[in-house]
């Protein structure tokens, strides 16, 4: 039986993971949270095989959060569950450790099949992804034509579209905001825009093989 711990800001998201796997012979939720605290002691008090995480859990920076998981439990294999732009977050999510990346447009089903995928050491990301991104399923890595952003550039343009002020941005990455200026600078030149507007707008409907 696969282990899972759901970590999600939002109760509905829960009860409707739940409700799949209520009867479920291969997968067990064993725990829930709704922050990255309540995660972190679900973690310490558990015993877990796979996180089904949100890009945008309450307060937190979902890449953080899945870096430190990797750093205080390398063992847990992390499932990204997000309704953030596959294209460029599906990317950075893998760079950073996590084991699969869906999108919560997807049925239940293939949540299932990821968690499975997954715990069994795989790698999943849909078809579509695959062939959006360019996805090398042979190594597990994206290929080295998308990597125009950076992980931190990625997290720094994600707070940006958020609406996160620069000292904003400085406090949760613990740089300072010069640095955080700077980044600013550099993805809006990577994205050929010319103001935080067109960023946005850009960001909203970027696609990897555009850059």
């Amino acid at each position: 039986m696969i282990k899972i711990v759901v970590a999600d800001s939002h109760p509905i998201v829960h009860k409707g993971i739940k409700a799949y796997f209520r009867d479920s012979t291969e997968i067990s939720i064993v725990g829930k949270a709704l922050t990255a605290s309540e995660l972190f002691s679900c973690l310490e008090s558990k015993m877990v095989d796979v996180v089904v995480l949100e890009m945008d859990l309450y307060k937190s920076d979902g890449l953080a959060v899945l870096r430190r998981i990797k750093e205080e439990q390398p063992g847990v294999r992390v499932l990204i569950f997000s309704n953030q732009p596959e294209e460029v977050y599906a990317i950075s999510s893998l760079k950073a450790g996590a084991s699969g990346y869906i999108n919560k447009k997807e049925v239940l089903s293939t949540l299932r099949d990821a968690i499975l995928k997954i715990a069994s050491g795989g790698v999943f990301i849909t078809n579509e992804l695959a062939q959006s991104i360019a996805f090398d399923e042979s190594t597990g890595r994206p290929r080295r034509m998308f990597k125009k952003l950076s992980m931190r550039e990625v997290e720094v343009l994600k707070m940006l579209c958020d609406g996160k002020r620069n000292k904003d941005i400085a406090f949760e990455l613990k740089i300072n905001e010069k640095t955080v200026s700077t980044y600013r600078s550099r993805i809006m030149k990577k994205l050929l825009v010319r103001n935080i507007v067109e960023l946005v707008r850009k960001a909203q409907s970027i696609h990897i093989d555009s850059f």
